[in-house]
């Protein structure tokens, strides 16, 4: 799980966390999180993809969405056992719970 997050979240984290400082000019003295860089990084995708950079975003939320999806479930694939285990215990804590709520309530 430490390598999900390092791996995967670290980098989304990042790329998100750039997109909206720079979208909303919250630079703080550095050209890295300016609008003017967002502007240029976007104009170079859509010149290299021959798109409109305003449609880029949209894409990147949906790409990432799926991703997330995919290693998500690749890691319940891997966790089976353990999820389908406290499924049954919860389950059974549940029926427990409920008869004991019955048998008081009589």
């Amino acid at each position: 799980m430490r390598g999900f997050l390092i791996f995967w979240a670290g980098p989304i984290g990042f790329l998100w966390g750039w997109y909206f400082l720079s979208y909303y000019d919250l630079s703080m003295g550095t050209y890295f999180f300016s609008r003017e860089m967002h502007e240029k990084v976007f104009a170079i995708y859509g010149g290299i993809l021959g798109i409109q950079p305003e449609t880029i975003p949209p894409l990147v939320a949906r790409a990432c969405v799926v991703d997330t999806a995919l290693v998500l479930g690749l890691i319940a694939i891997r966790r089976r056992r353990q999820i389908f285990n406290r499924y049954k215990a919860w389950r059974a804590e549940r029926a427990a719970y409920k008869k004991l709520s019955s048998a008081s309530a009589a």
